[in-house]
C-alpha cells in the first residue's frame, strides 16, 4: 500500500495516469446522471405517500453521497500530508473542497425543497439537516484557512487539522436519523436489511448515484491537475526570481 501511494504521490506519474482518466469520467459520470435523473424524472413511478415529490430524490440523495463521501476522501488527503508529506495529497485538499462543498450546497437546496412539501418548512433545526450544514461550513473553513496564510504549506497544515477533526460529524450525519428523534426519515437504501425503497425507484436512483460518482471523481481529478500545473508554475516563477537576485548580487 505505501508503495502505491509513493508511486502515484509524484506529480509527473499522476499527470500521465490520469489524464486518459478524466474524460472517461467525465463522460460516463454525465451520461449516468442523464440516464439516472431521466429515468427518475419521467419513467419511475410516483411514491405511494409523497406522490412526484419524491422525484427530488433523485438529484437529493446522490448530491449527499457524494458530499459525504468527498469529505472522506479530504480527511484521508489531509492524513497523507500530514503525516507522509505526500506532495500530491497538498494539493489534493484544494481540488475536493470546492467540488465537496457544490455538492454539499446541490444537497442542502434539494433537501428545502422536498422538506416543503413534506414537513411544511423549508428549514428546520433536525438533526440530519443540521449536521448536513456543519459540513458545508467544514468545507468552507477548510478552503478559508487554505488560504489565510502567506506560507501555502502553514495554510495546508491548519487546513488538514480541520479536514481530519471534522471526519466526526460523517457518523453523525449518518445516524443522527437513529440516534435522535428527527423528521427526516430514517435510512431506506443502505439498510442491513432489504431496501425500504421499492426496486422501481431504487434502481434510477442507483444509476444517478453511479453517475454522480463518476462526475465527483472526473471534476476532483481534473481539478487535482490543475493544481499541479499551477505548482509547478509556481515553482518556475519562483525558480527565475531566485535566479534573477542572484544575477543582480554577482560581481560585475
Amino acid at each position: 500500500m505505501a508503495d502505491l501511494l509513493n508511486r502515484y504521490a509524484n506529480p509527473g506519474r499522476f499527470m500521465r495516469a490520469s489524464g486518459p482518466v478524466v474524460p472517461w469520467a467525465l463522460g460516463l459520470g454525465v451520461g449516468l446522471c442523464l440516464a439516472g435523473l431521466g429515468w427518475g424524472l419521467v419513467f419511475a413511478p410516483p411514491d405511494w405517500q409523497q406522490g412526484d415529490t419524491v422525484r427530488i430524490m433523485y438529484l437529493h440523495v446522490p448530491s449527499a453521497w457524494l458530499a459525504m463521501g468527498l469529505y472522506l476522501g479530504l480527511g484521508a488527503s489531509a492524513a497523507l500530508a500530514l503525516v507522509w508529506k505526500h506532495p500530491l495529497a497538498e494539493l489534493a485538499g484544494s481540488a475536493i473542497a470546492p467540488v465537496g462543498a457544490a455538492f454539499t450546497v446541490v444537497c442542502l437546496a434539494t433537501g428545502s425543497l422536498w422538506g416543503r412539501p413534506m414537513w411544511g418548512a423549508w428549514w428546520v433545526w433536525d438533526a440530519r439537516l443540521t449536521s448536513v450544514l456543519v459540513l458545508l461550513f467544514l468545507y468552507a473553513g477548510y478552503l478559508a484557512l487554505a488560504g489565510a496564510f502567506d506560507d501555502p504549506r502553514r495554510g495546508g497544515r491548519a487546513a488538514s487539522i480541520l479536514a481530519l477533526v471534522g471526519l466526526v460529524n460523517l457518523p453523525i450525519i449518518k445516524f443522527s436519523v437513529d440516534w435522535w428523534n428527527t423528521l427526516h426519515q430514517p435510512a431506506s437504501v443502505t439498510r442491513l436489511a432489504a431496501p425500504g425503497i421499492h426496486v422501481e425507484l431504487l434502481l434510477p436512483l442507483l444509476v444517478a448515484g453511479l453517475g454522480f460518482a463518476l462526475l465527483g471523481i472526473g471534476l476532483v481529478l481534473l481539478r487535482l491537475r490543475t493544481e499541479v500545473l499551477l505548482a509547478r508554475a509556481r515553482a518556475l516563477q519562483e525558480a527565475r526570481v531566485v535566479r534573477a537576485a542572484s544575477m543582480e548580487g554577482a560581481p560585475a
